[in-house]
This record gives structure tokens, sequence and C-alpha cells, in this order.
């Protein structure tokens, strides 16, 4: 946001609280001749000026105008500067301190939560940084290693492992586009200079896009879907929800030792649809539970292991205004599901930040 309108926002939020605050306690004095809440009702007002405004400027401006108000207003003489008294001097001098007492702490604790959240999105960055770095060296020296072999050898290897080590680079290529798709939606994500713009997608036809994207990928892999019969439209941006299910499903094919079947379930729940990948593997180890999202990478076994993927997936979801969780499930397997709201969401078209 520029700052002219940053400006003309904390500005008319602080008029429209003090206003409020001088009509709630003009209609007190009509109620009550007592003039003991006045004071408490303009230091909650100042209170909440600092909570909804940035920095100094707006709180402490608005202690001035709550004493000034107070005296004016609310002492006697009424509608007279009398700042002669001693108790009004005294009560004036208290509120002042007060009020700025709470601007301050209040502005003091906004920044704090700031900056605790601006160490959660480096330590977030740092995960991903060190994932990143783990994760392409292992296809980047197989690439090496078979394109090296080809060319030193090329007049004594046979054609069928001559066309296997070109295999693995092939694959090897595949999959480095993949994360790099995945780190592009980060930076897109995570930079807050692309907005989550949703339109209405039919389910029907986002599934079948990513079934078909997904059995090119691995196309003995059988996936069994379950999906509501009725027509179902849902509000998202469809390039990215497509990539998270995809994610989701190359994360069972990778990770689940043992497993038979994988299942793909759509069904709507409380306004929202519900979207669930599960299989019967071996599912996730208990010390994993805890930060599957967070983008660490705990495993030995090169680029095969989770970690990148889930946290592009939590990344998207949360910036749709959606949830995410991961675990197991009872009968063994994993599951994770994400649920996106049925109705569109003004707010949501700016979610990332």
């Amino acid at each position: 946001m520029c700052k002219p309108r940053a400006l003309l926002r904390d500005t008319a939020r602080t008029l429209l609280i003090l206003a409020g605050a001088l009509a709630g306690c003009w209609l007190l004095q009509q109620v009550t001749p007592s003039q003991t809440l006045v004071p408490a009702i303009f230091v909650l007002a100042v209170d909440l000026i600092a909570l909804v405004t940035d920095g100094y400027i707006y709180g402490i401006g608005a202690s001035l105008i709550s004493v000034l108000a107070v005296n004016y207003v609310f002492t006697a003489p009424y509608f007279v500067f009398n700042f002669t008294v001693p108790e009004n001097i005294l009560s004036t001098a208290i509120m002042l301190a007060v009020t700025i007492i709470t601007s301050t702490l209040t502005t003091q604790r906004k920044r704090q939560e700031q900056v605790r959240s601006e160490t959660a999105r480096e330590s977030m960055r740092a995960n991903l940084l060190r994932a990143i770095s783990h994760d392409l060296r292992t296809p980047l020296t197989t690439i090496y290693g078979s394109c090296s072999a080809i060319i030193e050898n090329y007049d004594r290897l046979p054609k069928a492992q001559q066309i296997k080590l070109l295999g693995e680079v092939r694959e090897e290529a595949d999959w480095l586009i993949r994360m790099v798709e995945n780190l592009l939606s980060v930076t897109r994500i995570d930079g807050g200079k692309v907005r989550i713009v949703k339109t209405p997608t039919v389910l029907e036809e986002l599934i079948d896009s990513v079934l078909i994207k997904f059995r090119k990928r691995y196309p003995g892999q059988a996936v069994q879907v379950d999906i509501p019969d009725e027509f179902l439209s849902i509000p998202m941006d469809a390039v990215l929800i497509e990539q998270v299910i995809i994610n989701l499903l190359e994360n069972a094919v990778q990770h689940a030792a043992g497993m038979t079947e994988l299942w793909l379930r759509v069904f709507c729940r409380d306004g929202k649809a519900v979207f669930e990948v599960a299989d019967n593997g071996c599912g996730i180890p208990r010390d994993r539970l805890d930060s599957l999202f967070d983008g660490r990478m705990d495993g030995a076994d090169g680029h095969k292991n989770m970690g990148i993927g889930l946290s592009v997936c939590a990344t998207i979801i949360r910036a749709h205004g959606g949830t995410i969780t991961g675990g197991n499930r009872p009968g063994g397997g994993a599951v994770f599901r994400f649920a996106l709201a049925l109705d569109p969401d003004p707010d949501t078209k700016e979610t990332a930040q």
C-alpha cells in the first residue's frame, strides 16, 4: 500500500474512533452525571487507535486530543479550557501520561510482532534455501556423471547402456523442472508481487487435468478417484491448486513404501471443498509430523525425500485462505487434506503477503 493511502486510512481510523469515544461519553453523560468513566473511555479509544494505525504519531496525537476533549467538554466549567484548577491539571497530566504510555507500549508490541513475523519468514527462507541446495546436488551430479560417461565412452558403450544413461538424464532433468516450478510458486506468493486471483473452476475439469499430467509422469501408478456426482465449481487459482494436488500425489509415490493403493477424494463440508490424498503405505515417521510443511529436509536419500514440495503446497493453500494438514491413517498409510472455501471471498484476491 502506498504511503498516501496509508496516511489517509490511518487518519480516517483515528478520527472515527475519537468521534465514537466522544459520542459514547456524551451519551453516558445524558444517563448519569458521573464523569469517572470518561477518561477510561478515551484511554480505550487511544489503545484502539494505536492497534489499528502504524507508528507512534497517531496514538500520541490521539492522546493529546483526548486530554483536550476531556478538559473542554467533560470537565467543569464545560466548553472552556481550564488548566488553572489543581484537580484539572493533575487529572490532565495523569490521563496524558497513561494514554501516551498505552500508545507507546501498543506500538512497541506491534513492532515486536512484526519482528517475530519477519524472523519466522527468514527462518522459512533459510530452510527453503538449505532444502534447495541439498536437493539440486544429487540430480546435477547424476546428469553430469551420465553425460560424462557417454562422452568419454561413446564408442565402447552399448546402445542400450547409452539409452539407459540418457533416460536417467531425462528423469533428473524432469525432476529439476518440477523443482523450479515449485520454487517459482513459492517466490511468486511469498514475494507478494502477484495476487492470488480466484476464478470459478469446475472440479471435474481440474481433476482430469491433474490425472493427465500425473499419468504422464507415473504411467504405472493407479489413482482411485472419488469426487461428488453433482456439478461443483470452486473459486481458486487453478494452476496453483493443480500443482498442489500433483505434489501430494507425487509425494505418495516417492515416499509411501509398500503402497498398493492411492486415493484422491474430494467432498464438501461446512461450506468448503475438502481435497484428500491418501495411501496405504508406510506412513509418516512420528518425528516428521510436526514439521511436514516447513521445508526441512531430514532424509538421507538425496532429493528423493519430502520437504520442499509440501512447503510449496502449504504456501499455496494458505495464500488461498485455506488450511492444509497431514498425518497417518488409522488403518496405515498417510493422508493429506486441504480445504478451500466454496464461496468467493473478495479479500483473498490479495492474500499473498
